[in-house]
């Protein structure tokens, strides 16, 4: 589906994150144990594109059809005026033998820096309440679509976020880990574990001393840990809550640079670079290429003779898998590694979200130039 934005729309990026919520719950699915393994049952998930087709940007939603009416309802909610209209699906448009004599490509997927609980950058870092004017607002959003209004005829630029809303039972490690990390910066005291009966027997015939008979007394300083926490510590500890918070999804990001080879600038690839350099902290999590999956190959010799012939493998793999809308290492998933992790609806709504035309001013973007209005109650119904 494409969606086209409203054009006046003042909406605040608060509002798609209410987007994110209502689609996790659209596509949150998991099955039971005989639907797993014996009907094959698996959650779907869905893939927000941005694309940027000879200049001309474009918003889309890539989903199972049975879910649309959902999906629609969940936009709609927050954009009331924007347009939803079923698309071809653009990925079929070009060459599927890319590279070739005509084409050539450039392309990657992301991984995060550092485990799943810590965040990127979010909105609520761009987007403050005191900035009640729209035209004060600062949006990454703008930066890419500066970098697709750039793109040249006979070049496309694709980039594409897949999300898949995760089930409980596989949401428990990432929480735990999230847990860990809130405690071990609050330098929280770690719980005594009990040690196993089998060792306590042990301990009481080799010392003679009953376990636990001389613990020493519980020591408690005048200043909790919390209270010595730098600003930069408290900052993080309050971003992991918060993401552990929220739903989370199991995402993979990745883009691609693509045209004709008689206009297509590889130097423009550095531009995609800057938008999710936005989201970048050192304190707390960033997005960056996977070495395995982009696609550039640097071998020493003698196995650097087979680095053209690499190079051409690995690129019409990464182009199949995003038509296909797969992970980076299908079927491996389900860590950093494979690149896919674990995002929450605040960090989706601030990597995709609708801006206005006072933030992101670029004429290429296709909007909705006239709002939609019901009919008036003084009109006769026809009978």
């Amino acid at each position: 589906m494409e969606i086209k934005i409203p054009k006046e729309s003042l909406k605040p990026i608060r509002a798609m994150e209410d987007v994110m919520a209502g689609l996790w719950q659209a596509f949150w699915d998991p099955p039971n144990f005989w639907e797993k393994w014996w009907e094959g049952k698996i959650s779907l998930g869905f893939s927000l594109e941005t694309v940027s087709i000879d200049g001309n940007v474009h918003f889309y939603i890539w989903l199972p059809d049975y879910r649309k009416d959902i999906v629609e309802s969940s936009i709609y909610s927050q954009y009331p005026d924007a347009e939803i209209t079923l698309a071809e699906d653009y990925t079929r448009n070009v060459p599927q033998g890319i590279p070739n004599k005509d084409w050539e490509m450039w392309a990657a997927d992301y991984r995060l820096l550092k485990p799943n609980p810590y965040p990127i950058k979010t909105y609520t870092e761009f987007e403050k309440e005191t900035e009640r004017e729209e035209e004060k607002r600062v949006d990454p959003m703008a930066t890419l679509l500066e970098v697709m209004a750039k793109i040249k005829p006979g070049e496309q630029l694709w980039v594409q976020f897949f999300c898949s809303p995760i089930a409980e039972d596989a949401a428990q490690p990432f929480l735990k880990e999230g847990e860990a990390i809130r405690d071990q910066l609050a330098r929280r005291p770690e719980k005594a574990r009990r040690k196993p009966i089998a060792q306590e027997t042990a301990d009481l015939l080799i010392s003679g001393k009953i376990p636990g008979e001389e613990e020493k007394p519980e020591e408690r300083e005048i200043i909790p840990p919390e209270m010595k926490l730098t600003p930069g510590e408290r900052e993080v500890v309050a971003g992991v809550e918060r993401k552990i918070s929220k739903p989370p999804f199991e995402c993979s990001i990745r883009f691609i640079f693509l045209g004709k080879k008689e206009v297509w600038f590889k130097s423009n690839l550095r531009l995609i670079f800057a938008y999710f350099g936005s989201y970048f902290t050192h304190n707390m999590n960033a997005l960056a290429p996977m070495g395995k999956t982009i696609t550039k190959v640097v071998s020493r010799p003698p196995i650097s003779v087979l680095d053209a012939r690499r190079l051409y493998l690995r690129k019409r793999k990464i182009l199949r898998l995003y038509r296909e809308r797969f992970p980076p290492l299908f079927p491996r998933s389900g860590d950093r590694k494979t690149g896919t992790f674990i995002l929450s609806t605040e960090e989706l709504a601030s990597l995709y979200h609708f801006p206005s035309k006072a933030v992101a001013p670029a004429p290429s973007v296709s909007r909705v130039e006239a709002k939609k209005g019901g009919a008036p109650a003084e009109l006769p119904s026809s009978q």
